[in-house]
């Protein structure tokens, strides 16, 4: 089932990116009685957006807690340059 899940996730993210961009899009249309401008730009921008997601998600970025360098390489690290570890 985490493969459902990943599919379902990704699927949402570019989903709500779009309607985003586009409700924004719309708004501010209606707000400043201009054309289709701000759709097409925040249709783009909200795709954009989506598209990110979806690979940062797809790639796993941001999942983990601290998905930087590891603790342990960081205290090593320091220690090594003669810092006091933390």
């Amino acid at each position: 089932m985490a493969g459902f899940g990943l599919a379902f996730r990704i699927g949402v993210e570019l989903v709500a990116a779009l309607v985003v961009g586009v409700g924004i899009g719309l708004l501010l249309d209606n707000w400043l009685e201009t054309g289709p401008w701000f759709l097409v730009a925040f249709f783009f921008l909200g795709a954009a957006a989506g598209v990110l997601n979806v690979y940062r998600a797809a790639s796993g970025i941001g999942l983990g807690p601290g998905y930087g360098e590891p603790a342990e390489g960081k205290r090593q690290a320091k220690k090594d340059n003669g810092d006091a570890p933390t």
